[in-house]
C-alpha cells in the first residue's frame, strides 16, 4: 500500500502549471506516473497487486479470446503476406 502523501515543493514555471490546470490536471498524479515511467520498482507490490486483481476479474474474458484466437486465428491473419 502507498504510504501517506508527504508535501515537497517542486518548481514549475507558469506556463506550465496554467495549461496543467487549464487541462484539468492534478499535479500530484501527473508526477507520480511520469516517477512510475522512470522508476519501474516504484510501487511494484501495488501494481502486481492491481494486475492480479484485474485479471481475476476478466479472466473469463481472457480465456475466451485466448481460446477463439487457437481455435480460428487472429482476425488479422488474412492480411498477412508472410
Amino acid at each position: 500500500m502507498i504510504d501517506r502523501p508527504e508535501k515537497v515543493l517542486v518548481e514549475l514555471d507558469r506556463e506550465a502549471i496554467e495549461a496543467a490546470s487549464a487541462a484539468g490536471l492534478d499535479l500530484s498524479h501527473v508526477l507520480t506516473e511520469a516517477l512510475r515511467r522512470k522508476l519501474p520498482g516504484l510501487h511494484r507490490a501495488e501494481r502486481e497487486r492491481a494486475a492480479r486483481q484485474w485479471y481475476e476479474e476478466n479472466k473469463e474474458a481472457v480465456n475466451w479470446h485466448n481460446q477463439f484466437i487457437a481455435e480460428h486465428g487472429l482476425l488479422s491473419d488474412h492480411f498477412r503476406k508472410f
